[in-house]
């Protein structure tokens, strides 16, 4: 059976949406995806691709193709916006990046308290393992190494690709969010909006990052997948650690810029665009719990 036009182009319409979200520390492509009701068959044609099943697999590589042509557009239309914002108004944005992220972390306990309930005392190591790495990252600075991508930096970004990409099928966690804690998020966006404007002085940047993210593709999701149905309380532990420890990632971002300024300070600090960043998880979280109810 044929699909319609209109259901051919709903994949590519939340392609463009899942990369707007992507692009946006805080908020998840994953949760568009929840809502438009294409998760599953997201998360599954990934393992069809490498099954062996040629026709799953020919329909997860159309499928994968009609949404990587939105998430392409909405990313180098993202991209061109948020570098050019985060040269003008780089207090502003990380103010609602922070909004974004503290109001994301409330959600994921919300979502997974049945499983925070089993969580025991020892469980506690698991959050300040995830708070620390991510707090750890922050302080490292390694983001001026990316300009001379020797081989440390080109393995650090290529871990940077794969974890980003990773955290995707994690409850509530932002890919962007874990490039921001790496120090990563500032180059791979400014070297997004070259690229796409035909300058390809960041492509080795950017070929090291995309392969990094095709291994996390092909590698981790069997993995996080394993850690979640087995392993969840110390899972989500993590995962709320790693929330935590990005607020600080955030307050750091402006010192990551290619030209870095003062972190957020009290006097930096915009209550405005923080409101507005909690308002936009709020939406997105009601709109996922009517999706759900209407399903249920």
């Amino acid at each position: 059976m044929k699909k319609s036009f209109l259901s051919v182009l709903k994949e590519p319409v939340c392609g463009f949406f899942m990369a707007v979200a992507d692009s946006v520390p805080g908020v998840s492509g994953g949760t568009v995806a929840f809502l438009a009701g294409v998760y599953g068959d997201f998360i599954g044609s990934f393992g069809n691709i490498v099954g062996k099943d040629k026709e799953k697999r020919k329909k997860s590589l159309l499928f994968l193709l009609r949404l990587g042509i939105g998430w392409l557009i909405g990313m180098g239309l993202s991209v061109t916006l948020l570098e050019s914002m985060f040269t003008k108004h780089i207090y502003e944005i990380s103010s609602l990046f922070l909004g974004l992220v503290a109001a994301s972390i409330p959600l994921i306990v919300t979502e997974e308290r049945e499983t925070l309930k089993k969580c025991r005392l020892w469980h506690i190591l698991f959050f300040l393992a995830g708070a620390g790495a991510v707090v750890g990252l922050s302080l490292l600075h390694f983001r001026a190494a990316t300009d001379s991508m020797n081989i440390a930096s080109a393995l650090y970004v290529l871990i940077g690709g794969a974890l980003a990409v990773s955290a995707m099928v994690l409850p509530g966690i932002s890919g962007s969010t874990l490039l921001l804690a790496f120090g990563l998020y500032v180059p791979i966006i400014t070297g997004l909006k070259k690229f796409f404007s035909l300058d390809f002085s960041s492509f080795a940047l950017l070929f090291i990052f995309g392969v990094g993210v095709l291994a996390g593709i092909f590698c981790s999701f069997r993995g996080i997948n394993y850690l979640l149905k087995n392993h969840r309380p110390a899972t989500v532990s993590a995962i709320v650690g790693l929330m935590a420890g990005s607020l600080y990632a955030v307050v750091m971002g402006p010192t990551t810029l290619d030209e870095p300024k003062a972190a957020i300070s009290a006097s930096t600090f915009s209550i405005v665009f923080f409101v507005i960043g909690i308002a936009v998880v709020t939406v997105f979280a009601l709109t996922k719990y009517s999706a759900v109810k209407k399903r249920s």
